[in-house]
This record gives structure tokens, C-alpha cells and sequence, in this order.
């Protein structure tokens, strides 16, 4: 995709240095000028063509920039929302490896959180950056499972690593910053689950 933007504005480059070198040639080479005047019909059929190229080159670049913008912002909306819930979902489970939290309460907020995580794989798959994203979030959802399937199997509180569990959610947020980018610093702060100062 970088590849093809760049040879778009190249060829918009190119076709503008073209039409530039033309009108040059126009201004200061006075037989270019009369073959031109005698050749009225080629001369407007260049010149449209020309105009025509430049023009369809910049605005389908301008348009592609307009697209990635608005999908990063997409992206990032849901890369926040899916956040939210791998707070919420991972500080449950940690609660309920801690002794005091509610099994149920954390076993409904990983699922919440593997339903997310399934509905936005296919937005996040497409880019090298998002996902990247979605494999921490998809391993934060395997500690998650894990964790929640130690319990189901364990008696008592027993000894399950939290730190694997921590450790996801450390690289998972590491993951969403550049995604989280295109958000105001609120909405950044808020889904890194920052304190207000």
C-alpha cells in the first residue's frame, strides 16, 4: 500500500513535469510554438489529456489519504473500545486470582471480551500495525482463558501466575499507543485507564 501511494504521486509528479516542460517549451521555443498553432486539434487533445491526468492522479491520492485517516480513526475507535473491556475483563480475573473477586462476574467479562476481540479481528488483520495489535490481544485473551481455566479446575486460590496475566495487558497497551493516536488525549488516557490528576 505505501508502495502504490508513492508511485501515485510520482506518476502525478511526473505527469505535472510534463505539462510544466510543455508550457516551458511553448514560452521560449518559437518553432515548438507554430507547430503547435498549426496543429490545433492535437494541441487540445494533449493539453486535455495532460490536465485530465494530473487531475484524476492528485485527487485519487488526496482521496486515499482521506481513506487512511478515516480508517485509523475507525480503528482507533475500536481499538479503544476493545481496551475498555481488556481492562475490565483483566482486572476481574486478577481479582478472582487475588481471592476477592466474583468467578462469574469474570467469566461474563472474558467473554464480552472474546466477542469483541472475534467482531473487530477482521478490521484489525489488514494493516501490519493493527495487527500486531490484535496478537497481543489475542494472547491476552489465551492468559485469560487459562487463568479462568486453572480455576475452574483448582479448589482454593493455589498458586496461577498473575504476572503472565499482567504481562499481557503491559504488551497489549504497549501495542494500542500508536493506534490510539488519532483519539484526543482524553479518550487516551481514559482507555489506558489512567488516573485523572
Amino acid at each position: 500500500m505505501v508502495l502504490s501511494r508513492w508511485l501515485g504521486w510520482l506518476a502525478a509528479a511526473a505527469v505535472t513535469l510534463v505539462a510544466s516542460v510543455l508550457v516551458i517549451l511553448d514560452l521560449t521555443d518559437a518553432g515548438l510554438r507554430r507547430w503547435w498553432d498549426g496543429h490545433a486539434l492535437t494541441t487540445d487533445t494533449i493539453a486535455g489529456l495532460l490536465v485530465l491526468m494530473i487531475t484524476v492522479l492528485v485527487v485519487d491520492q488526496v482521496v486515499r489519504l482521506r481513506q487512511r485517516n478515516s480508517r485509523a480513526l475507525a480503528v482507533a475507535v475500536q481499538v479503544a473500545i476493545l481496551m475498555t473491556q481488556a481492562n475490565r475483563a483483566s482486572q476481574a480475573v486478577s481479582k478472582v486470582l487475588a481471592g476477592s473477586g466474583d468467578r462469574n462476574m469474570a467469566s461474563e467479562e472474558f467473554r464480552a471480551y472474546t466477542m469483541m476481540l472475534l467482531a473487530v479481528a477482521p478490521i484489525l488483520i489488514e494493516d501490519a500495525t493493527s495487527r500486531s495489535f490484535l496478537e497481543r490481544a489475542q494472547t491476552l485473551d489465551g492468559e485469560m482463558a487459562v487463568a479462568l481455566s486453572w480455576l475452574a479446575t483448582t479448589p482454593g486460590q493455589g498458586k496461577f501466575s498473575v504476572t503472565r496475566l499482567d504481562d499481557a495487558v503491559q504488551a497489549l497497551k504497549a501495542a494500542s499507543t500508536p493506534l490510539l493516536q488519532n483519539l484526543s488525549p482524553e479518550m487516551r488516557s481514559a482507555v489506558r485507564g489512567d488516573d485523572p490528576a
